[in-house]
This record gives C-alpha cells, structure tokens and sequence, in this order.
C-alpha cells in the first residue's frame, strides 16, 4: 500500500550538506522484517517508521532502524522525523513541543522561532575506556587523545575522544581492522572525535564520526547522539558545532543548556516528498 514518505536533511538548512534520513510518516501494520527490509532498501544510516503512541502524553512513536539493526535512540532519526511530521501538517499536542515516544522513552523536541529543532538529550552513562585499549586506539586513529577516552551509553554507544587541535581531528583516516577490533572490546557502536576550534573559527567545536557497518568502514555526515554524548560530558556554556567537513559536508549543531540539560538544535530540509508502496 502507498505510505507517505520523506527523505530530509537533517542538521543543515541548505540541501545536501547535512545527514539524510527517510522517514515512512504511516508504518502502522508494518511488522519489524518489513521495517528492516525497507531500511536494507533505503540504504541510508537510518530510517525511522512513525506510529500510533502508546503513551498519552506522546505526540507519535518512532522506531529507528539501521540497515542492520533497529536502534532505541538516535539523534539524526529524533530530528528529522519531527521535522518530517510538522511538515506533514502534524500539530504537536502542546503548542512549541512534539513528545517524541521511543526505546529510551519519551524525548521531547522543541520547535524555535527560527524553525530549528532541537531534542532534549537523554540520560547518559559514562565509563573510562579501559587504559589498555590506549595502543589500540592509537592504531585504530593514528592520534592520541587529550584526555582518557569515555565510553557514553545513550541507546546507542559511542567512544568519545577529545583531540588537541580540528587539524588532528580533520588528519584522522581509521584503520579499519583496529577500528573492529576497538568497538568489539569497547561494545561500542562507533567512536566519536571533537576539537576546539580557535576563536573566531567557524563554529566552536570540530566533530567527526566513524561506525562499521555489514563489515564496512562509514564516516556519519552529522550526528546527533554522538553531539548529545559529548553534551553530556561537558555541562556548561552553549557552544557550536561543525561535522561533516572531511567528506564535503557542512552540518551544523548548536548546543543550549537549561539547568545542566543539554538540547541538541539543528535545521532541516527536505529533499524528497511522496509516497513509498509498502
């Protein structure tokens, strides 16, 4: 049957520089094979499928899946389907807020003035990456980090590593195998690299992101999660992120914090409207 379908870009206001996502607006009926077969087909890092919410306080659920798996959290997915839904014609139950009902819960997405949205990051749990795994992580990156290496749980898992500088973030080539072998010993999904910029740069942080997927070495244009982890790790003054740029992109993150909580903003745009037979 026709569903309606999007594909949007997700932290960029300009068409082609951020992260894509597909976003089936009407995946009730559809059974969990159905989901991951579209998602093989789509090919994208994720594509979330929409439903009725089984909490009252929910606008929608969404379940988010990967070519391989199905995630309980994600932030790209958490983004762009709001985005998705509101340009649908989906009015949010409380006016300036869509409640976004998902594996970890009930996440809220706020809509700002300027049509950005931005999710209130969801609770994290931090572990020091084990110091023995440092040579292998010099193997994996070619760089060694500022700090020890955390290890952030927020539905889907990320090994964070500071650098010193963008130009060591931006020098990174991974090697695959180390890079394998890291996120086996770590149970980690991927790992996330950041560095200050100087200032007057382009934004405040520089942010890159690597994953394996079906044995493949991916970098992620943008990524919310992995902002969201960093967020978490470092409460404090707002800042601004760019992600992206190795691979011709230019995402852009911008991070508010209310009381300690950090929310992930960004734009979207869409790139793609119509129907998918499924």
């Amino acid at each position: 049957m026709p569903r309606g379908f999007k594909q949007v870009d997700v932290f960029s206001a300009v068409p082609f520089q951020g992260n894509p996502l597909a976003v089936i607006l009407d995946a009730d009926g559809l059974s969990s094979d159905q989901m991951q077969a579209i998602a093989r087909w789509t090919n994208l890092s994720e594509t979330t499928f929409v439903l009725p919410p089984t909490d009252p306080a929910a606008d929608y659920r969404v379940r988010i899946f990967t070519t391989q798996e199905e995630f309980p959290f994600a932030g790209h997915p958490t983004l762009g389907t709001a985005y998705a839904l509101l340009q649908a014609g989906r009015q949010p139950k409380t006016p300036g807020v869509l409640i976004q009902e998902c594996g970890v819960g009930l996440v809220p997405v706020r809509i700002a003035d300027d049509g950005a949205l931005g999710f209130r990051a969801p609770p994290a749990r931090f572990e020091e990456m084990n110091a023995a795994q440092l040579p292998l992580l010099h193997r994996a990156l070619g760089v060694k980090p500022l700090h020890a290496p955390v290890v952030a749980d927020m539905g889907i898992c990320w090994l964070i590593v500071r650098l010193e500088t963008v130009a060591d973030c931006l020098s990174v080539a991974p090697d695959a195998s180390a890079l394998d072998e890291l996120m086996r010993l770590t149970r980690c999904n991927g790992v996330a690299l950041y560095a200050p910029h100087v200032a007057g740069g382009p934004a405040d942080y520089e942010v890159r992101a690597f994953l394996l997927e079906n044995g493949l070495l991916l970098e992620d244009p943008v990524t919310g999660s992995a902002n969201a982890c960093i967020a978490r790790l470092q409460p404090g003054e707002g800042y601004r992120v760019r992600q992206g740029t190795a691979l011709g992109r230019d995402g852009r993150v911008t991070v508010v914090y209310e009381n300690d909580e950090p929310w992930i903003y960004g734009q979207s745009v869409t790139i793609i409207d119509g129907q998918i037979n499924c």
